[in-house]
């Protein structure tokens, strides 16, 4: 396997670079943040902990999230089922794994800093706001909105028809509003740009909902202007 990361990268870089190292170190208690500059085998000799398994384990999530995020399909001859697999196994599976690992970051950093930065308290209002609805969102599009669109495949009727526009005029709603929220998260951000001197979490928040930004929009773009227009269109 790729050896992206060795014994001498610095923890810290790693994390900004790969933000969901975060997560794995938060698991093997490495600190990252006030402790992250020095590199990785410094920290894990002092959790006594192996190298081989860290590093190894750090390499695999490397890999495994670069592959999902690389994933490339011919949208014009994928099917609406393929389309669907696609959205839901890349996308929703980000949001579902992601959305509850950035909370209590989101969390921590509004409590440990928010007195000297008030705008965090805005930050941690929009995030769980937007984690509440997306949560909703996802499942409604896997139990009931994504079914009705392969079974529109196999029983094109009127009533069915009429049924599934009213789907995509809702889901498309629920997507501006999740667009307004990440707008704004960027803007009161200043473009998801830390202050000068934040700490590791601080930059870890910052990226991370950057990332998310960035899939969010890939996600909307597959179903908006893919998968709902030949959806609602008749063959």
């Amino acid at each position: 396997m790729e050896r992206t990361f060795t014994e001498t990268s610095n923890v810290g870089e790693i994390v900004k670079t790969f933000p969901k190292a975060g997560d794995l170190f938060k698991s093997y208690r490495i600190d990252f943040c006030c402790g992250g500059n020095r590199p990785l085998l410094e920290a894990i000799n002092e959790k006594n902990l192996s190298a081989d398994e860290v590093i190894g384990n750090l390499n695999t999530l490397y890999q495994e999230t670069k592959a999902l995020h690389n994933t490339t399909i011919d949208w014009d001859n994928a099917s609406n089922g393929e389309l669907i697999d696609h959205i839901v196994n890349k996308h929703h599976r980000y949001l579902n794994e992601e959305l509850p690992q950035l909370s209590p970051y989101v969390t921590k950093v509004f409590r440990v800093h928010g007195a000297e930065h008030p705008h965090l308290g805005r930050v941690h209002k929009l995030f769980n706001e937007l984690k509440v609805e997306l949560e909703q969102h996802l499942m409604k599009e896997e139990t009931s909105d994504f079914p009705l669109i392969l079974t529109l495949e196999e029983n094109p009727t009127d009533e069915n028809y009429a049924k599934l526009q009213k789907v995509v005029d809702e889901l498309e709603n629920e997507h501006s509003h999740a667009g307004d929220i990440l707008k704004e998260l960027r803007e009161i951000t200043n473009d998801f740009t830390p202050p000068e001197g934040a700490c590791g979490s601080y930059r870890l928040v910052y990226s991370r909902l950057e990332n998310l930004e960035s899939d969010m929009f890939d996600h909307i773009h597959l179903e908006n202007n893919v998968l709902f227009p030949r959806s609602v269109v008749r063959a």
